[in-house]
């Protein structure tokens, strides 16, 4: 079935005229600017925070002593800072059916850092390796930011009640919430494992980069080794509460690019009707187009409609994409992607091994297999159309 829950107050709204809903091309702005409708103040946060973004730190300023890029920006810098990034990220776990997902705390955890401080090397303490203990392992490529801050701003039960994990309908798809801190719905990282911005740009600058904060003031151990003496001269936490507030103000006011336009009026005649065999072969149930951010107290995130062509939840994709888990996620499952800002990418899938948008429909199991199948099925041009409506995205 089309989950269209979130579509459903839209047309409604456009019948009545007395919702407030946007047009979408509202929050759309070149890649790497700022949502149109932002404050003054808004936009001088977004600058500051910006500037953060890209600071490459060192040592003396608290970077590491375990750390794989020395800012912000190195992960995410195509096409612009805030985008996606070529670089992949190593990260490990061990799984069992019986006691679910292990992250490997012990060992270093799941994330592996690939640099060390001078310090830490003096002292003959290498970076990482992959644990023995390890089940899976994958490479990760860091996804845009463009457009999270709307992603935050949709209201938890709007996510939920795209959720059907028992497949009452009987469509073979069974999508269901990823678990974020406190028990929210998880709408942040390949396995919606995060619920707020603020866990996800905390977990990243932790792990990426070694920077302690208030909340989380303990330094990651080498593979579960303890830390040399002196490696780690700077005082704990070794970024403020502050800094974390710039860091979140700029990425969650980054606004959606827009769609690629198409000059060649045969174009986009194929592209309108890509979009529509799009949804009739059941790719929209699951990259659901439009979401509508709830109320808030920031005008450029307030019910503000948006292109996101994902539902945020966890789906089987079958065993040719297992790899790691999460808390609440099996090897299988993964949250599904976005695909806004598709035209600016040239690798697909979470760990980048689809070199073409045609390789990574293919590549789609489990939930996704019928999906897949019908557009096995479409003939060749109608097929192009599919793929030529997704590079607009």
């Amino acid at each position: 079935m089309i989950r269209s829950s979130t579509r459903l107050p839209i047309l409604l709204c456009s019948v009545l005229s007395g919702c407030g809903i946007s047009d979408e091309t509202e929050v759309e702005a070149p890649a790497g600017a700022p949502l149109p409708g932002a404050t003054t103040y808004e936009s001088e946060q977004f600058i500051l925070g910006q500037a953060l973004f890209n600071r490459a730190f060192t040592p003396e300023e608290g970077l590491g002593p375990l750390f794989n890029q020395v800012s912000c920006s190195s992960c995410h810098d195509l096409p612009t800072s805030g985008g996606h990034g070529a670089e992949p990220v190593t990260k490990v776990s061990d799984f069992d059916e019986r006691s679910g997902c292990n992250l490997l705390k012990e060992d270093g955890g799941d994330l592996l850092q690939a640099s060390v401080v001078p310090a830490l090397r003096t002292a003959g303490i290498l970076p990482e390796r992959i644990p023995a203990s390890a089940t899976a392992v994958t490479e990760l490529r860091a996804p845009a930011l463009y457009g999270i801050g709307l992603v935050e701003a949709i209201e938890d039960d709007d996510i939920l009640a795209q959720a059907d994990p028992d497949d009452q309908d009987g469509d073979g798809i069974s999508g269901r919430p990823g678990l974020g801190a406190q028990g929210l719905p998880g709408r942040f990282g390949s396995k919606a494992q995060h619920a707020t911005l603020s866990e996800f740009i905390e977990n990243a600058i932790r792990g990426e980069m070694g920077l302690t904060t208030p909340d989380h003031p303990t330094e990651e151990m080498p593979n579960g080794l303890p830390l040399a003496e002196g490696s780690d001269p700077v005082p704990e936490p070794e970024i403020e509460t502050s800094d974390l507030t710039l860091l979140r103000a700029y990425i969650g006011f980054l606004a959606q690019p827009p769609r690629r336009t198409l000059d060649n009026p045969e174009d986009q005649a194929a592209s309108g009707e890509g979009e529509g065999i799009f949804e009739s072969i059941g790719c929209a149930n699951c990259h659901t187009p439009t979401f509508v951010t709830g109320n808030n107290q920031s005008a450029a995130l307030n019910r503000k409609s948006f292109r996101i062509y994902s539902d945020l939840l966890l789906h089987d994709m079958g065993p040719e994409l297992a790899d790691i888990c999460a808390p609440g996620a099996s090897p299988a499952e993964w949250r599904t992607a976005r695909l806004v800002g598709l035209y600016l990418r040239s690798e697909f899938l979470h760990d980048g091994r689809a070199r073409s948008i045609r390789d990574a429909i293919l590549m789609h199991g489990g939930e996704a297999e019928s999906a897949r199948y019908r557009f096995q099925d479409l003939t060749p041009e109608l097929q192009q159309s599919v793929l030529l409506f997704l590079r607009t995205l």
